[in-house]
């Protein structure tokens, strides 16, 4: 994975959602260590709500995090069927897709499998991504690994990115990955 070839999708961690997932405060803080990783690498970010008059806005701190990154509401499960979001995809020519987000087994699975039918590289931030059931995730991820997604975690996401020690954000990008 290449910071110059991937965008950062952030898939519906929304208010009234997130307290349900199983681990949801490890899925908040490693989607927000990607957020600011993204902004320090260079690496586009895409964020998604599903029905936000329902289920809430995007949670802080990741929200505040995103900055200007534009925020898609949408209706559809996968968020490759949100409005406007495969155009800025395509506009910004970059085939490889980070993922983190709610729920796996759905909105997060049906985004990486319309986006392989699509021709790109989803890659899975396991660690960064939740269900409300642990038996949901795994069998989601399972599935995905399956289905040529790549599963990995925000920390190796990060170190990828950099790709060497010598790289002028290295020591920002280590300090945000010893939050964890």
């Amino acid at each position: 994975m290449r910071r110059d070839d991937s965008v950062l999708l952030v898939v519906d961690i929304q208010e009234r959602l997130l307290p349900a997932m199983d681990g949801h405060e490890e899925v908040a803080a490693a989607a927000d260590r990607l957020v600011r990783a993204a902004g320090l690498l260079g690496v586009p970010v895409l964020c998604t709500e599903q029905y936000p008059r329902g289920l809430g806005a995007t949670v802080d701190p990741v929200r505040t995090s995103l900055g200007p990154a534009p925020i898609l509401e949408k209706m559809t499960f996968s968020c490759c069927g949100a409005e406007g979001l495969m155009g800025r995809l395509a506009s910004l020519g970059r085939r490889q897709v980070v993922l983190a987000g709610i729920e796996t087994h759905v909105c997060v699975m049906q985004t990486a499998l319309d986006l392989l039918a699509a021709g790109y590289r989803p890659f899975v931030a396991a660690d960064g991504v939740s269900s409300r059931f642990a038996a949901d995730r795994q069998t989601a991820l399972d599935r995905l690994r399956q289905a040529g997604a790549v599963v990995t975690t925000s920390e190796s996401v990060m170190f990828e990115w950099l790709e060497t020690a010598a790289a002028a954000e290295f020591k920002a990008v280590s300090r945000i990955v010893r939050e964890r």
